[in-house]
């Protein structure tokens, strides 16, 4: 793969996490439930955290990215997508941001799928397993918001 398609690659990636920041942002700001705001304020952050990290990566691409995929228990899979609005309850906000965090390990996963070369499939890898990490994290807090256990 040459510099350019590197920088190219990246440049989507960088993007795509720019626009999860913003819409996770606006949910933050939009919603009514403190314990919404509190998830989507942390998600807000680790996306710009993200941001950073694909920009030092696009700049020094000698740095090592391997992300370690985390289990996939397929929990986004299996719940509906809910709609928007401000007066959602948290396992809703949770089952909205983790099938986002899906839908963005599927679209890196496609486009590993395609890349030609190791070197390409490689990083696109890397970016499915980091949304992956997301979405494994929002899985279990949706379980523990949408099914507490009763002793």
């Amino acid at each position: 793969m040459d510099n350019v398609q590197f920088e190219q690659i990246m440049s989507v990636a960088i993007a795509r996490e720019i626009e999860a920041h913003e819409f996770y942002q606006q949910v933050y700001e939009r919603t009514e439930d403190a314990e919404v705001k509190k998830v989507f304020a942390q998600l807000a952050k680790e996306e710009l955290g993200h941001k950073e990290l694909l920009e030092q990566f696009k700049y020094d691409p000698t740095m090592v990215m391997k992300i370690q995929a985390p289990p996939d228990y397929k929990v986004a899979e299996a719940t509906e997508l809910p709609k928007l609005s401000i007066a959602m309850k948290p396992a809703d906000a949770i089952a909205l941001a983790m099938k986002k965090e899906q839908q963005a390990v599927e679209f890196y996963r496609e486009l590993r799928d395609r890349a030609t070369d190791r070197s390409t499939k490689d990083i696109f890898e890397n970016l499915a397993n980091m949304e992956l990490g997301h979405k494994h994290r929002l899985e279990n807090v949706f379980v523990e918001i949408g099914y507490p256990e009763v002793f």
